[in-house]
């Protein structure tokens, strides 16, 4: 039975039943009894089922959960995913792009009974607290009771998410998710932006079938921003709170590998710790920002809960995002210990259990098994590279106060960066935002040995953007410029860092981790107007005296200090060639501000 008045939505769900033909149609109101229902469920599902999930040790991790995938079905499909809007134009080249009525007619056929003898759950849920002004509501028809449970802890799911709704709305993302039968050849993640829904079919894994994550929360909500005027990110958002009580407000955007969640929940040093500094957590993936009504920039996260990447996470890498996953937790193709029912993964320490059941769900010696070469030349692994956690928001440590506060908070400052071993100094601030929108279509990475392919190749990857922005992305950045005149001189300051400079030898020069909090320590400082800055051909640079570097004078001696700061004229003039290939492929929707940001910067080089 409908737990909606509302008849756009009624309508909907009733022409995708009609489509699917489930057996049994469940609305899923977000109750604990109900929950728990299908708890039971699927854990007393057979242990040949693919939708099996088993329970784990009640006292040690009460209320978690685990599952595996199918071993084809493991990760994000960047060739299977398309935006399909009317021109082809409008989604641009980083876009996979198909005709809407073309994929329509394509894909009706795979949905076309493919729920029969199944259940269909109907997920209403809300992306940002309920009542926000900021939020906005998607409902997902699935027939994968893994989806709904991991739903429960990354949305605000159940009927309470019909209320920012209401009883005549039509804005709300239609999502349809059929696990189907896992087929590569017929996997598709499909975005019709212009229709407000997402189609994903074959696939059963996190990032493809959550849809309210990537799908609605950036490529969807990427257009809908650009339409209605406000932004949808690819961002941590993180608050400092300093001695004094005040707190400061930060978002940043980094590719893959480069310490996005460390920084998100990041905990400073010592000599930070005792005076009365810390960090809150308000996101760690993406940051939804619209302007207030004090002309400020103001974000939410729209998100309830972190799925994080396992492997390499530990109480050392990451306190409290293991801390996280302690209770109430989904984990997805990690390993077992047998001998106490609880998880493993490589990294998380260095005792693999011996009694385990590897990701793929074969009993081994896990000792015996992680010294084995595989196929692939390389150590086996008990955890699959990709293996994930869903852990609610509310069980970390250091989650903000302001968590659930409908209005968001107050940007200060964003914050862009890459794995860079040469070219970009440790931080700099850019001269003003449409400078700092600049920065921020040069944001590359250089590929590390987790990525396939050739270790150090630049891949550029605007704003963290690039797998994500629902549009053109010319007009993505045209829509930021828009932004920054919106906002005018209420806007954040935008700054680049770069964790990962590197000596001769290939060696992290700067020591990353919790020190980290010396450079937004500057940042903060350069907000408020209490420090100067070194005026450069790239940018605004710290002076050396500024940078607090207490406690790790042996590690960042003056000559290191030299070497983060240094900005080499040559190695940039080499970025600006690069740039101006990158850029063509934009044609003429290249905004002629970049190109402008450009010339000037070739200029300042001399």
């Amino acid at each position: 039975m409908s737990l909606t008045k509302n008849p756009n939505v009624n309508k909907w769900v009733d022409e995708m039943i009609a489509l699917t033909k489930p057996e049994k149609v469940v609305w899923i109101d977000g109750s604990k009894e109900q929950l728990d229902a299908l708890t039971e469920e699927v854990c007393s599902l057979p242990d040949d089922s693919h939708d099996k999930m088993y329970k784990l040790n009640p006292d040690l991790l009460p209320g978690c959960l685990y599952h595996r995938t199918q071993p084809n079905d493991v990760a994000r499909v960047e060739d299977r995913t398309f935006i399909c809007c009317r021109n082809k134009e409008d989604a641009g080249p980083t876009n996979n792009w198909c005709d809407p009525q073309e994929m329509y007619a394509k894909l009706t056929p795979l949905y076309d009974g493919v729920m029969k003898g199944r259940t269909m759950y109907v997920i209403p849920y809300s992306m940002g607290p309920i009542g926000s002004p900021l939020a906005k509501v998607g409902v997902e028809l699935t027939d994968s009771i893994y989806v709904v449970l991991n739903m429960n802890i990354m949305t605000r799911m159940g009927k309470a998410a019909f209320e920012n709704l209401g009883d005549t709305s039509n804005d709300f993302v239609r999502g349809l998710h059929s696990k189907a039968d896992v087929d590569p050849n017929n996997r598709y993640i499909v975005h019709f932006p212009e229709d407000n829904t997402i189609w994903s079919i074959n696939s059963a894994y996190g990032g493809n079938v959550l849809l309210g994550k990537k799908c609605f929360a950036l490529r969807i909500a990427s257009y809908q921003g650009k339409m209605e005027g406000w932004m949808a990110e690819h961002m941590l958002i993180l608050g400092v709170k300093k001695p004094n009580g005040e707190v400061t407000y930060i978002t940043a955007a980094f590719p893959s590998a480069c310490g996005k969640t460390n920084l998100a929940m990041l905990i400073p040093p010592e000599g930070y710790r005792s005076k009365g500094y810390e960090i809150f957590t308000v996101g760690d993936d993406i940051a939804w920002m619209k302007q207030g009504a004090d002309g400020r920039l103001y974000a939410i996260n729209p998100e309830n809960g972190f799925f994080g990447v396992a492997p390499g996470t530990n109480e050392k890498s990451n306190y409290n995002a293991l801390a996280s996953t302690k209770k109430n937790t989904i984990f997805t193709n990690v390993a077992l210990n047998n001998a106490d029912n609880t998880v493993w993964w490589e990294g998380l320490d260095k005792n693999p259990p011996v009694d385990a059941t590897e990701w793929k769900g074969a009993k081994v010696n896990g000792v015996e098994f992680t010294a084995q070469v595989g196929p692939d030349g390389k150590k086996q692994k008990l955890a699959h590279p990709n293996s994930r956690f869903t852990a609610p928001a509310e069980n970390c440590p250091c989650i903000s106060p302001e968590f659930n506060n409908p209005n968001g908070v107050p940007i200060s400052a964003i914050i862009f960066g890459g794995r860079r071993a040469k070219t970009t100094p440790l931080v700099y601030q850019s001269f003003d935002w449409a400078h700092g929108t600049f920065i921020g279509s040069a944001v590359s990475s250089e590929t590390t040995a987790a990525a396939t392919g050739a270790v150090g190749v630049l891949r550029h990857d605007p704003m963290a953007m690039k797998p994500f922005c629902g549009y053109h992305m010319a007009d993505y950045w045209a829509h930021w410029l828009e932004m920054g005149q919106k906002l005018g001189d209420k806007a954040p300051k935008i700054f680049n860092v770069n964790w990962f400079k590197q000596d001769a030898e290939g060696n992290f020069i700067w020591p990353g981790f919790g020190d980290n909090m010396r450079v937004l320590d500057w940042i903060i400082s350069r907000c408020e107007g209490t420090v100067d800055a070194v005026e450069t051909p790239i940018g605004y640079l710290p002076k050396k005296e500024d940078l607090n570097l207490e406690g790790i004078e042996d590690e960042v001696t003056p000559a290191i200090l030299d070497e983060l700061l240094t900005v080499d004229t040559d190695l940039w003039k080499e970025e600006v060639a690069d740039l101006r290939t990158f850029y063509k492929d934009f044609g003429d929707r290249l905004p002629a501000e970049l190109t402008a940001q450009l010339d000037a910067l070739e200029k300042r080089l001399g």
